[in-house]
C-alpha cells in the first residue's frame, strides 16, 4: 500500500476529488496553506495499491493546471520601500508525495 499526499489549488481541488471519486478512490480532503502566497490549498490523503499509483496521480495531473496570477509585491515576502507593485507568478498544479505504508485498517 501506498500513501499519496497531494496538495492542489483549491481552485482545483472540486475537479480532483470528483474525478478520484469517479475512478473509486477515496480521499481524505484537508485544507492547508501555503507558505509563499499563504494562499488557500486542499492537500488529499489518498491510500491506494501500490499498482493504482501511477493511475491516482494521472487523475490529479489531468484536473491540476498550472496558471499565472499577478499578486502585489509585498505579499511575496519583498520589502519595498517605493510601494507594492504586481508581480507575475505560478500558481497552481499539485506537488505529490508518496510514502510506503506499514499498515492500513479502515474501522
Amino acid at each position: 500500500m501506498k500513501l499519496i499526499y497531494a496538495v492542489i489549488n483549491n481552485d482545483d481541488s472540486h475537479a480532483v476529488s470528483t474525478e478520484l471519486t469517479k475512478k473509486g478512490f477515496s480521499a481524505t480532503k484537508l485544507a492547508s496553506t501555503g507558505g509563499f502566497l499563504m494562499a488557500g490549498n486542499t492537500t488529499f490523503m489518498i491510500c491506494v495499491e501500490e499498482q493504482r499509483v501511477d493511475e491516482a496521480i494521472d487523475v490529479i495531473r489531468e484536473c491540476s493546471r498550472k496558471r499565472k496570477q499577478f499578486i502585489p509585491s509585498a505579499a511575496s515576502g519583498r520589502s519595498d520601500t517605493t510601494g507594492s507593485f504586481p508581480i507575475e507568478v505560478t500558481v497552481g498544479g499539485a506537488t505529490v508525495f508518496v510514502t510506503d505504508i506499514e499498515r492500513f485498517e479502515k474501522l
